[in-house]
């Protein structure tokens, strides 16, 4: 069992991970873009997610997939304020934010989010680490090698696990430096930003090493690029290998959230791995 303390509660998690749904406030992300992109549509699509199950949601207002541009504030701001608000009065689920912008994360989290979930790991805005410790925030370090529009451009690392926990070992101490207590940050190895396909699948099967830094994993692996590599199949066809993967994570405990848009599926493997997790060892 580990704690993982947000702005407003503590959640515990055991052999049953977490399920962060999915709400994509955008036009172009990989997977969903455009389906949800009013304000109504999003909620309702997110008061869905928690009825499939998902523990927490987390609300993405400019997409970050491979080639993505940048969004500016002002209409990120547009997008994912309104979803924020509504969903924090209509849900008790968490809601986390997906963005690296101070001035995005502050004004959602007055509006009720407990987390903000930054590619970037808290580097890419200077005011970020400031509005994170003021709100006690939960946080989501996320590993990404350069940035959206290049990040698939040749990745490389000389081992890319011992690599991701140096890095993650910076970052987590100078968050702490700055005010954020280590029980708020959770990490994200990044599947598909600034890795090839041999690199995911080396820190699929090595995930457990990260549990040397003492955090939750979060794991993200849902519709991504490498499932389509592998099975040939387009976006809208990789819920049974989104999954897989995931199962793969959970049945070994390797990871304790999984951020998934098939929350329904992904929250039945979460049970089931999770409960016969329980019987390990037994007999």
């Amino acid at each position: 069992m580990i704690d993982w303390h947000l702005a407003k509660q503590t959640l515990s998690i055991g052999d049953h991970p977490l399920v962060m749904g999915i709400v994509n406030v955008t036009p172009d992300s990989f997977s969903d873009g455009g389906q949800f992109g009013t304000t109504d549509e999003a909620v309702a699509h997110g008061l869905e997610l928690v009825k499939q199950g998902a523990d927490l949601l987390d609300i993405g207002g400019e997409s970050t997939r491979p080639g993505a541009t940048p969004v500016p504030l002002q209409e990120e701001l547009l997008r994912v304020v309104p979803v924020v608000e509504a969903l924090a009065r209509q849900t008790p689920a968490p809601i986390s934010v997906d963005t690296y912008k101070a001035d995005v994360a502050r004004q959602c989290l007055e509006r009720g989010a407990q987390v903000i979930n930054d590619v970037t790991a808290l580097t890419g805005d200077p005011d970020m680490p400031a509005v994170v410790r003021h709100f006690d925030a939960g946080v989501v370090l996320m590993h990404m090698q350069g940035n959206p529009t290049t990040m698939q451009e040749n990745p490389h690392y000389e081992d890319v696990v011992k690599d991701l926990l140096k890095f993650f070992r910076g970052r987590i101490k100078a968050c702490v430096k700055a005010g954020i207590s280590l029980e708020r940050i959770v990490i994200d190895p990044g599947i598909g930003f600034g890795k090839t396909l041999e690199h995911t699948l080396t820190l699929l099967a090595r995930l457990e090493e990260f549990h040397k830094l003492k955090r939750p994993v979060l794991l993200g692996v849902s519709r991504k690029g490498f499932i389509g590599q592998l099975t040939g199949r387009p976006r809208n066809e990789r819920v049974i290998g989104s999954v897989a993967a995931a199962s793969y994570a959970i049945a070994r405990g390797a990871v304790q959230i999984i951020r998934a848009h098939d929350v329904r599926e992904t929250h039945e493997a979460t049970v089931l791995c999770g409960k016969i997790r329980e019987f390990r060892g037994r007999g």
